[in-house]
C-alpha cells in the first residue's frame, strides 16, 4: 500500500433523542483516503468487502475506505451539519 494516505476516522450518528445534531459513536478506524480528504472534514466511508471495490483499492487488503467528502447532512427539512458555516446574511 505504498503511496496511500491513511486517516483516522470516527463515525457519527444522528442523536436519537433530538434528531438535530450528530454525535460521535466513540469508535475509530484507520481508513484509506481515496478522495483527498483533510483533517477535520466529515467524510463518507465504506467498510468490509465494499472497501475493496474502488479502483484505488481493488485487490488491496483494506477494510475501511473514504469514498466521499460530506457537504451537508439533512434530517427531514432540517440541516444538522454543513461544511460551510452559515453566513449572517443567510440567517436573516
Amino acid at each position: 500500500m505504498v503511496g496511500r494516505k491513511l486517516l483516522l476516522v470516527e463515525p457519527y450518528r444522528v442523536d436519537p433523542q433530538t434528531r438535530s445534531t450528530l454525535v460521535a459513536t466513540g469508535r475509530t478506524f484507520v481508513a484509506v483516503d481515496t478522495v483527498g480528504a483533510g483533517e477535520g472534514e466529515m467524510v463518507l466511508i465504506v467498510q468490509g468487502s465494499s472497501a475493496r471495490l474502488t479502483p484505488e483499492t481493488k485487490n488491496l487488503p483494506v477494510d475501511t475506505v473514504i469514498i466521499g467528502i460530506v457537504d451537508h447532512v439533512h434530517v427531514g427539512q432540517r440541516c444538522i451539519y454543513s461544511k460551510q458555516p452559515e453566513s449572517p446574511e443567510s440567517q436573516a
